[in-house]
């Protein structure tokens, strides 16, 4: 129990700090636009770094998807299309986002390991595309379990706006 709660104060705080850090570098930099680090030599859809200048910043809990069934990929198209509605409700899209945060679930399918490849054979239709060049900073790691039982990924994700 401990452990978890040293996981849990320890993602609040980044967040906060990350939030406070955003906050606080908002004054110099009103016309630029968010700056995107890519990997080197790499196509991944994921950045090294995203830097934000003076933003609004929107916070989504992590979404499930909407069905148990189906493997890693066709849970994540699903989950990816919930929170593409979810940007858009605020006027956003994924373009705007800048953190992602993946949980998956061991794949029972295959000896309870993660389906990192079916994770990004969903996820790079979203990002780093011809349609939707920005790449994110993102972490994926394998969890124990969800609320959902049967769920094998939950991602939430953090936008940004650009002031005027």
């Amino acid at each position: 129990m401990k452990t978890h709660a040293i996981q849990l104060s320890t993602s609040l705080l980044s967040t906060i700090l990350l939030s406070t850090g955003l906050l606080l570098g908002t004054s110099a930099a009103h016309a630029q636009q968010i700056k995107r680090t890519p990997i080197p030599n790499s196509n991944f859809p994921v950045s090294v770094a995203v830097t934000v200048p003076a933003v609004e910043t929107v916070y989504f809990s992590g979404v499930l998807p909407e069905s148990v069934t189906g493997d890693t990929k066709t849970q994540t198209l699903s989950v990816l299309h919930r929170l593409e509605a979810a940007l858009a409700n605020e006027g956003l899209s994924f373009g705007d986002v800048v953190s992602v945060r993946v949980f998956l679930v061991g794949d029972p399918k295959l000896d309870n390991k993660l389906d990192f490849a079916g994770l990004n054979a969903a996820y790079g239709q979203f990002f780093g595309t011809a349609a939707q060049p920005a790449k994110p900073a993102r972490t994926a790691l394998q969890v124990v379990a969800l609320p959902l039982p049967g769920a094998l990924v939950e991602i939430d994700l953090i936008a940004a706006r650009i002031k005027p």
